[in-house]
């Protein structure tokens, strides 16, 4: 046994968080738009049109979680995520898990007291976005950082950067398509539709990883559970204003659908907890839309939650990152990452703009 065996891990879960209850739900918005990762305009400005924006989109929002009780339960899902893993670390003997969410509480504001408190040899960071982008992960890390800085809450810090592929997570998602792939056959040939939440194309364009990072997730479980090519697509949900958008949209992919009579598996592979977009846009909204397109059959895969080989392989890459960060010779070896294909990590994104910044 190691020396640094005892020593005490942090693990910080990063969430975008949704209103607790219906009045929360403007200011919830408000705090979206207002993130410069979002929105992209001047500060003096943004403020101003984030409520604008939020004012707008409380209509269709509350109309959204009305279907959910007036409330988001990601929160919920993401602790029991949290106690899960806590577990399959062992316990609270070395590894402690602290939930912070973006948009909603608990801020990181909330949380870095407490992990302070807690007083860890190091802090781990753990985004549940399986694909990094500027505008999820990268945002979520600048927040923690901020209030570590206000507090003083210096510790050595570690990121599990993000995992697109990552073994366990990709056989969580192929476990379920197993599970419901044959009873689609009795409609015709299925056509696996693999969802993540659409970014505007211009955000692409500068060099976020975060689409390619999709395909790679799309491939990796299409071939474990080996689905032909013609019968799978990579498509993006939840577009919304006038920008352009990355494609194919997955509304128009169940149009095609419909089209072609084929039964659709829908298959969210960026959301790793129920909430809004699956509970609502997918099970709902998309259901109906399918039904008028006149697909056969719609299904759809939940996401991995707390599924022990999900849990198990977010355990494997938090001991692999602390163990690499503590043989490493520098105290803060923010760098390492465990990514499976280190060319998808986010983080080559960030050392490439930090010049232009």
């Amino acid at each position: 046994m190691s020396g640094n065996d005892h020593h005490r891990v942090a693990v910080i879960l990063f969430n975008l968080g949704g209103p607790d209850q219906p009045s929360a739900i403007r200011p919830f918005l408000f705090n979206l738009f207002n993130d410069p990762a979002i929105l992209s305009v001047s500060p003096l400005v943004r403020p101003l049109l984030a409520w604008v924006l939020a004012s707008r989109r409380l209509g269709p929002a509350t109309e959204i979680y009305r279907h959910l009780g007036g409330r988001s339960p990601l929160l919920e899902n993401t602790l029991a995520q949290a106690h899960a893993l806590e577990a399959a670390l062992g316990g609270t003997d070395r590894f402690r898990t602290f939930v912070t969410m973006r948009y909603w509480h608990p801020f990181a504001s909330e949380v870095a007291p407490a992990v302070k408190a807690y007083d860890p040899d190091r802090i781990l960071l753990l985004p549940l976005y399986p694909q990094w982008s500027t505008t999820t992960t990268a945002s979520s890390f600048r927040a923690w950082r901020r209030a570590c800085r206000r507090i003083g809450l210096d510790r050595p810090t570690n990121s599990v950067c993000c995992y697109p592929v990552e073994p366990g997570f990709i056989e969580a998602i192929a476990g379920f398509i197993r599970e419901r792939f044959a009873d689609l056959t009795r409609y015709g040939r299925p056509r696996v539709l693999f969802s993540a939440h659409g970014l505007p194309k211009r955000v692409i364009d500068r060099g976020d990883p975060y689409q390619w990072q999709c395909e790679q997730t799309a491939a990796a479980v299409a071939a474990a559970v080996k689905i032909p090519d013609l019968d799978w697509i990579n498509c993006y949900q939840s577009r919304v204003g006038p920008l352009e958008w990355i494609g194919p949209a997955t509304d128009a992919e169940l149009e095609r659908a419909g089209h072609d009579r084929r039964p659709v598996l829908v298959v969210p592979i960026a959301f790793v907890s129920e909430h809004s977009e699956t509970l609502v846009e997918l099970d709902i909204e998309y259901r109906e839309l399918a039904s008028r397109c006149g697909v056969p059959a719609y299904v759809r895969v939940p996401t991995v939650g707390t599924t022990p080989t999900f849990i198990d392989g977010l355990a494997t890459l938090i001991r692999t990152t602390v163990t690499k960060a503590e043989g490493a010779l520098q105290e803060d070896a923010t760098q390492l990452c465990p990514s499976a294909t280190p060319v998808s990590c986010g983080r080559l994104f960030e050392d490439r703009t930090k010049g232009a910044k």
